[in-house]
């Protein structure tokens, strides 16, 4: 009997009909993704070349170098995470906690929690400070924890999505230095649109995403690791944990020696190092003075429609504001009208402040002013529909 003969008949009731795929065009105004600059669209839609193919071995040296601008460090370890933005947060907590490392997490908002979360799974002794969900620590708050708990590690969002609060970084560095532990920090909302200096601040580990600043599809996300952060890898008495994201072999790959460790995303390699570009030729002071620019044109504009900020100025994302839902409002009522209406997406609520807020991105390729009078005036419109 020949296989073919023994191979069991295709069943038909599995097939359906499908239509050729059509995705809306929407503009992105929530906590992102963004909509994508059409370079970077046109750069990803590019046929694929190998992962180890030397124009691929190229483009990934141009990768690593525009995310040490953008980041503004020298980092030799700095490279995209084939995943999304939590992928690269779980990849700093896997190559650095071993069991029963102190891990310190400044929990003001979801994503806090999240790290919390992830250090766990990797058993280490977690302890975490808190404040209401939109404000930020202190630098005087800071030192008490750190001379209380002593960590191996101090996690810190310095762009919080749920809340869009914007922690102050100057001078943790130093404070992390004479308690020797390292700094995490977490820049998924920032980087790109918000003055980062992570060589000047001190930061040991830091992580973001494509999808935001960046303004390039979700899945690549960028990761990097200083000096202190690697001794501590290489002197782990533990294996790490998690071998996908394994920087000791991720390094042999994205290193000198290219040894194959996984199939990269070629074609989202192609995107970011597109979107990175375009933050180059723009420079980056102009591309933060932008997004402040219109951020202040935003929460003006907001005022004038008697709505009011989560967050006070002085610490405002310019990347991701939150406005109050006035009372009586139905906030999902307002962002489906916004969706059906006008094609527009902005973002409800996350966690302790669902139905309590809006959230309200403006990143990278959507910084634009013309956006800004945009949803206003849709906005404007709905509130007085609703």
């Amino acid at each position: 009997m020949t296989l073919t003969a023994s191979r069991p008949q295709v069943n038909e009731t599995f097939r359906t009909t499908l239509n050729a795929l059509d995705i809306p065009a929407r503009l992105l105004l929530g906590p992102g993704p963004s909509n994508s600059d059409p370079a970077v669209v046109a750069a990803m839609n590019r046929q694929p070349i190998g992962h180890l193919d030397p124009a691929y071995l190229d483009l990934m040296d141009e990768v690593q170098s525009m995310m040490r601008y953008v980041w503004q460090t020298e980092n030799p370890m700095t490279i995209p995470i084939s995943g999304t933005g939590s992928a690269a947060m779980e990849a700093t907590l896997a190559n650095t906690v071993e069991p029963g490392d102190v891990v310190l997490v400044g929990i003001n908002g979801y994503f806090g929690n999240r790290m919390v979360d992830m250090a766990n799974r990797y058993r280490a002794d977690v302890r975490s400070i808190t404040k209401p969900w939109g404000e930020v620590f202190s630098l005087s708050e800071l030192r008490a924890a750190l001379e209380e708990h002593r960590p191996a590690i101090l996690g810190l969002v310095h762009a919080e999505t749920s809340t869009g609060a914007r922690q102050p970084l100057e001078g943790v560095g130093d404070l992390c230095r004479e308690f020797d532990c390292l700094l995490l920090v977490d820049t998924v909302t920032s980087m790109g649109a918000v003055p980062i200096f992570l060589d000047n601040w001190k930061v040991d580990m830091a992580y973001s995403c494509s999808q935001k600043g960046l303004s390039c599809p979700p899945g690549s996300s960028p990761f990097t690791m200083g000096e202190r952060a690697l001794q501590k890898l290489d002197q782990r008495e533990t294996q790490v944990a998690n071998w996908y994201l394994d920087i000791s072999l991720l390094r042999n790959y994205w290193g000198k020696g290219r040894t194959y460790h996984h199939t990269a995303p070629v074609n989202m390699t192609y995107a970011i190092r597109e979107a990175l570009r375009l933050v180059m030729e723009e420079g980056l002071e102009n591309s933060w003075e932008r997004h402040q620019k219109n951020a202040e044109k935003l929460w003006d504009g907001l005022a004038d429609l008697g709505l009011s900020c989560h967050v006070a100025k002085e610490y405002r994302l310019p990347t991701l504001t939150t406005v109050k839902v006035p009372n009586g409002v139905d906030a999902k009522a307002v962002t489906s009208k916004l969706l059906a209406d006008h094609n527009m997406e902005i973002g409800n609520g996350l966690g302790e402040l669902g139905g309590k807020v809006w959230r309200i991105g403006l990143m990278g390729y959507n910084s634009q002013s013309e956006n800004v009078d945009r949803l206003l005036a849709a906005l404007g419109q709905v509130m007085a529909e609703i």
